[in-house]
């Protein structure tokens, strides 16, 4: 910083200087031993305990790296929720209007019931203790730290809970989760929305949170997961999976969840067969007003997964910015494509589906890929996206916010991708350098060991979840006496003025009537029409 002013200092005679300044000096020095000390009292050490403490009281103001890690793991939990709010309005968007309290109700509750069962079985399920670690036994689940509490003392206690560090610092980990797991239960919401009973609903989402998604993330983020690929021994393919942020973890389990309870429930009144017709969708302004909300706490959902700011900041700001470069590459990409393929309409809901489908699909590899990994993967998160919804539309699943196609087949691609696209450098940063030569991506000179951990780990969450689901829904579908599909009644004249108190007050025009916001019973002449 200095460099200039050395250089002007060895061009000036300096000998001839200090001649010239020594009686300045003098003078200086004297007032400083005689004069100041009498002003003040000569109360030198008084002055000295004073600037002391002032100096320490400076030092204990400043943010220690626990309390920041703590912190930027708080910042990133209200990121995480705030995309419920983002949620709620695409939700909203795309149903008829008859049905807004409803899915707004279950939005709601989708907080509110991934807080309680994470707090009583979800959260020890997920990072428990588990011997897999030293054992090579289980490995899908923990067994310690229910409704936040130790369990035993000693070496029987809960590193979850009863250590001074998890009684207190420790919570910011817990809210941080719970964020993560309502964001899994809210992508099946959507997909079943407009038809499903709120029994059904409630039913999925405390199994999904409170046993069904703890294991997955037990699986791939526990250190004592059996794809997990943070320890040093006992690592699947030798690496472990790459999930930085979820894209298997959280998007593929709701994706998976979704398309399974899309199939039994049904497809709602109108959507397919021969007497198909136009299902009127609420707003293209809360659709796109949801996404833009998502795009920003996904800087939270990806960016706050370092866990820790402290040492981390590089690969925070990196995680921002292939965040950003994915959405916005997958964006252009599905509004080109649909604008060939759509009769040349540039569609907001092909850039809103084209911004979701480059988050999920980055959000596995958001930290170990490069900024070329970022834009490939965006990129073909895009192809991935319309062609898994075109081909729920062929086999005629009705999944109303296409879930699966966003979440489900572009969270499978993005582990794939990680698997692909990770490169030692940016792998040795997020993970260990010491095996970041073998575990980078199989594009960059990897050993296929990530790759092929991530590719198992998805069919095992295929079976875990896909099993667990069905047999769910089958239950309730033939046992619950309400089963998990309401009735033709109350779908037609729509789940708000039936179950909610009335539908929501909406702005007519003048001598319309609600009915005439609802669906049009307008024929339309093919599957691919509808």
């Amino acid at each position: 910083l200095f460099s200039d002013k050395i250089v002007v200092l060895k061009s000036i005679d300096l000998e001839k200087m200090m001649s010239k300044m020594m009686p300045s000096i003098v003078v200086a020095f004297l007032a400083g031993a005689f004069l100041i000390p009498r002003v003040t009292g000569d109360d030198t050490e008084s002055q000295i305990a004073d600037l002391t403490a002032r100096l320490e009281a400076v030092e204990g103001g400043k943010l220690d790296t626990q309390d920041a890690d703590t912190f930027w793991l708080l910042f990133g939990t209200c990121m995480v929720f705030f995309m419920q709010a983002g949620f709620a309005m695409l939700e909203v968007g795309q149903v008829q209007v008859k049905n807004t309290k409803n899915i707004l109700i279950k939005n709601l509750f989708d907080a509110a019931i991934a807080a309680l069962m994470w707090w009583a079985t979800g959260y020890a399920l997920a990072f428990g203790a588990d011997t897999f670690d030293k054992t090579g036994g289980n490995g899908l689940y923990g067994g310690s730290g229910f409704f936040y509490e130790g369990i035993g003392q000693g070496d029987d206690a809960s590193p979850l809970t009863n250590t001074p560090f998890a009684k207190t610092y420790g919570k910011a980990s817990w809210v941080f989760q719970w964020a993560f797991a309502g964001t899994t239960a809210t992508i099946v919401s959507g997909a079943i929305a407009e038809r499903a009973t709120f029994g059904a609903y409630a039913a999925y989402s405390t199994l999904l949170v409170g046993y069904i998604y703890p294991a997955v993330v037990h699986m791939g983020w526990s250190a004592d997961g059996k794809f997990s690929p943070w320890r040093s021994n006992r690592l699947f393919g030798g690496c472990g999976m790459i999930d930085f942020a979820g894209s298997g973890v959280v998007h593929f389990t709701g994706g998976v969840a979704a398309i399974i309870c899309a199939y039994m429930v049904g497809p709602r009144k109108g959507r397919f067969g021969p007497n198909a017709y136009h299902l009127e969708q609420q707003s293209a302004i809360f659709q796109s007003l949801g996404v833009l909300i998502l795009w920003v706490g996904w800087y939270g959902f990806n960016g706050a997964s370092t866990l820790a700011i402290g040492g981390y900041g590089g690969v925070a700001a990196h995680v921002f910015m292939t965040t950003t470069i994915a959405a916005a590459t997958a964006c252009v990409i599905n509004v080109v494509i649909c604008y060939f393929t759509s009769h040349h309409v540039i569609d907001p809901a092909a850039a809103n589906n084209g911004i979701l489908a480059g988050l999920v699909g980055v959000t596995a590899g958001c930290s170990t890929s490069n900024l070329w990994g970022a834009f490939f993967t965006g990129l073909i998160a895009s192809p991935v996206y319309l062609c898994a919804s075109a081909t729920l539309v062929y086999f005629e699943i009705d999944d109303v916010v296409d879930a699966f196609p966003v979440h489900g087949a572009c969270g499978f691609w993005g582990v794939i991708a990680a698997g692909l696209f990770a490169t030692e450098f940016y792998y040795s940063g997020s993970y260990y350098s010491d095996r970041a030569d073998d575990c980078a991506g199989a594009f960059y000179g990897g050993d296929g060991g990530s790759l092929g951990s991530g590719i198992c780990f998805l069919f095992t969450n295929v079976a875990w979840t896909g099993s667990n689901i069905f047999i769910m829904m089958a239950l309730l579908k033939y046992v619950y006496p309400y089963g998990i599909r309401v009735s033709d009644e109350v779908e037609t004249i729509g789940m708000d003025d039936s179950k909610h108190g009335g539908h929501v007050d909406v702005p007519l025009p003048k001598g319309a009537t609600f009915e005439d916001t609802q669906a049009s019973h307008k024929p339309v002449d093919s599957v691919e029409e509808a």
